[in-house]
């Protein structure tokens, strides 16, 4: 499973992050997210789906092997 996020569309609001800190950071100049890997790992997945459904801005997405 692959993450993608378009940090256009993100509003810097932080759940992802929040949800899943492995995966997800914030930028420190606009607060839009960061991805720390584009692969998750499988022990990651639920908290990843977790964090696309919480996104104010729908700005994460996967894409399943």
């Amino acid at each position: 499973m692959r993450v993608v996020a378009d940090t256009a569309r993100c509003v810097g609001a932080g759940q992802c992050v929040l949800t899943q800190p492995a995966v997800f950071d914030q930028s420190d100049d606009d607060g839009t997210v960061v991805l720390l890997s584009e692969t998750v790992d499988p022990a990651h997945a639920d908290t990843v789906h977790d964090a696309i459904e919480m996104c104010p801005s729908q700005a994460i997405s996967v894409i399943e092997d």
